[in-house]
């Protein structure tokens, strides 16, 4: 399971530098081990609002609402062009991504267990497979290191690929093949670096002879060292024995795919590259790969301080709650989703949306990715930028928490759970910004051996900002996109958000607290808020560990997580989805003791929180598995077909009809787009 990031181009061709990231990931999951095969793409974008005014955008940047549209078509036509499901995301909005968008594209492969070694050795035949080459992409990987500013347009261009999905899918057509087939020892693909990058990491301990001039062109006039970095897409280096090459060549020309050696292995050690029977450069591997110097950079922290917004108590939230649902980062990203295909392949278990018409939201994707198996997949994702204005450390650990319960609401078993890791963050060159770094990968640390979760794969990209024509820069919130993964035996036994009838139980389970920094209840009040969410990682284990069993066990008939608009959200969803209605005593929450406010009881975004609906004959069997963890029946689901809530003092709160819910989450966004 890998995520990578294409920030930089797609803030510059949107539709572009989506695609290109979306083929780059594609290829890094066909590259592992002798080659894997790509079963689900996942993406995950932050925009600035598609509401801006155009005369707020800085000059030189395009506005959110061209690059969100160009991104996702970008995102959609390679994904369903490979013929892979794109079937797990997130989009997130904030004024802080304004010029600088983030585009993580994710991909998720299977491969047999005696395939997963790659075996470089001298004499092996180095075969470049797929794209031509061009001058498209060279340079890419610095572009990624630069700040963007209003020159970056016009200046920048040539440093962002073209894709061709249909050839690539072509390439990975042949590399599966050819895997079964025995004829791959070793293979990586061509991204950034392009094949310096590729042949320069496989060959790393025999070294090797390339041939420059052998390397197939899009058109004329490339030098050397064009020849040797451009980052032209669809490509894949092969290393294979020659007795086997003939085989190789001979399968990809049966799929139109071109394919020829470029060079082989020597155990020199040194990489020595040639054109037209000249040498023109050798040089050790070991001064290669570990001569580059180490920097030494100054990291100061100093806690934001950051004044709660003044928030008027109101005695009726209902209004309130219609506003959370309408946010940009709580409304239904279903302008996204629909233009997806999460169906092709035939795995799905679970889908992004739910409930009688599937119109809501589902917390984690899972799939059956072997035909005649129910073991299958979950993957699920945790982003809160917000949270990282006020403190690095606690939101990454808010990242790893609503990953891992997301996975774990869908049914996964938080014992078999990993994680991935994507930071993007500003100028790393500047003391602050390097401490919120250092700050987040020392939660990744804490958090990652609390939960006993071992992080598999990561990414960071860094520099992160726009300077605008007045010198100003604009750095990004500080972000931590966490992937989680996990495994079911029995995708049968997976659940979704949905209210399934009237007369259930309805459970919260973990404890709230008044945690309202970086949440959306204080961005709807024009604040950020000092008391961001914590977590307790030993105590979430034991609850997540205990909640995936009774899921798997069939004694949950819904689960949803508690994240952005805390509870209230959490429930509009839960009933407007399953079309069943819900009454609910904010007295009865676990921790309410310690609130003297409804709202912020409601819309506190407390980590590590469930709402389970469990029938009435389960209750002694769900409460006994949970025992010593903080957990109460907070109310039932009716057929009124309204959500009501009650609260500290027993008032009535919140009292709105489901239609009227729906309508609010559904319509919010799309009107922009």
């Amino acid at each position: 399971f890998k995520v990578e990031t294409h920030n930089h181009p797609s803030a510059l061709e949107p539709y572009g530098g989506a695609a290109t990231g979306t083929g780059g990931v594609i290829r890094d999951c066909l590259g592992t081990g002798q080659g894997a095969r790509p079963v689900l793409n996942t993406d995950v974008f932050c925009f600035a609002p598609v509401s801006t005014r155009s005369r707020d955008v800085p000059e030189g940047a395009l506005h959110p609402r061209q690059v969100m549209r160009g991104v996702v078509r970008g995102v959609r036509d390679y994904g369903n062009r490979m013929g892979i499901p794109t079937a797990n995301g997130a989009v997130y909005f904030d004024e802080g991504f304004m010029g600088n968008p983030l585009v993580f594209c994710g991909t998720l492969g299977i491969i047999p267990r005696n395939r997963l070694t790659k075996r470089v050795r001298k004499g092996q035949e180095i075969v470049l497979l797929g794209g031509r080459t061009g001058r498209d992409g060279i340079h890419g990987v610095t572009f990624a290191s630069l700040e963007l500013d209003g020159s970056s347009q016009e200046f920048s261009g040539g440093a962002v690929q073209i894709g061709n999905p249909i050839e690539e899918k072509k390439v990975a057509d042949v590399l599966l093949a050819a895997r079964d087939l025995d004829l791959v020892d070793a293979i990586t693909d061509c991204g950034g670096g392009g094949l310096s990058s590729a042949v320069g990491e496989l060959a790393r301990k025999t070294g090797c002879e390339v041939w420059l001039d052998k390397v197939p062109l899009k058109y004329e006039g490339l030098t050397p060292a064009e020849v040797w970095i451009s980052e032209a897409q669809e490509r894949m280096v092969v290393f294979s024995s020659p007795a086997k090459v003939r085989k190789l060549l001979a399968l990809a020309a049966a799929h139109d795919v071109e394919a020829t050696v470029i060079g082989r292995t020597t155990g020199s050690r040194r990489l020595v590259l040639c054109w037209r029977g000249h040498e023109v450069a050798d040089l050790e591997m070991r001064f290669l790969h570990d001569g580059w110097s180490t920097t030494r950079k100054v990291a100061r922290w100093q806690r934001r301080e950051v004044p709660d917004p003044a928030i008027p108590v109101r005695r009726d939230l209902t209004r309130v709650l219609l506003q959370l649902l309408q946010a940009p980062n709580i409304a239904s990203k279903e302008w996204v989703v629909r233009q997806y295909d999460h169906e092709v392949q035939g795995t799905s278990v679970m889908k992004p949306f739910c409930g009688a018409r599937a119109n809501g939201p589902t917390d984690a994707c899972v799939i059956a990715p072997r035909p005649g198996s129910h073991r299958a997949v979950v993957v699920a994702c945790g982003l809160r930028p917000r949270q990282g204005l006020v403190d690095p450390y606690w939101m990454a650990a808010s990242a790893i928490d609503e990953a891992l319960r997301n996975c774990v609401a869908a049914g996964g078993d938080i014992e078999r759970a990993a994680l991935l890791d994507n930071f993007c963050w500003g100028n790393p060159d500047r003391p602050d910004q390097l401490a919120g770094l250092v700050r987040a990968a020392q939660a990744c640390y804490d958090i990652g051996l609390g939960y006993r979760t071992p992080f598999i794969s990561g990414k960071d990209s860094l520099y992160n900002e726009f300077r605008t024509r007045a010198g100003d820069s604009l750095p990004i919130p500080p972000t931590l996109l966490v992937s989680a993964v996990s495994v079911i035996e029995d995708g049968r036994r997976t659940v979704t958000p949905d209210f399934k009838a009237p007369g259930s139980v309805i459970y919260l389970v973990g404890e709230t607290r008044e945690e309202l920094g970086g949440s959306e209840y204080c961005r709807i009040n024009q604040g950020l808020g000092r008391e961001v969410p914590k977590v307790d990682a030993a105590r979430g284990r034991r609850l997540m560990k205990a909640l995936g069993r009774l899921i798997r066990e069939g004694l949950v008939r819904a689960c949803h997580d508690l994240s952005e608009g805390g509870l209230g959200v959490a429930l509009a969803e839960m009933a407007f989805a399953g079309r069943v209605g819900c009454e609910v005593r904010l007295a009865k929450a676990p921790g309410a003791a310690r609130f003297e406010r409804d709202d912020y009881l409601l819309f506190s975004e407390s980590n590590t929180r469930f709402l389970c609906e469990v029938a009435t004959n389960r209750r002694a069997a769900f409460e006994r598995h949970l025992r010593g963890l903080p957990c109460a029946p907070v109310g039932r689901t009716t057929e009124a077909g309204r959500l009501v809530v009650f609260g500290l003092n027993g008032d009535e709160v919140v009292n709105l009809e489901l239609g009227e819910a729906e309508a609010a989450w559904r319509r919010a966004l799309t009107k922009y787009l």
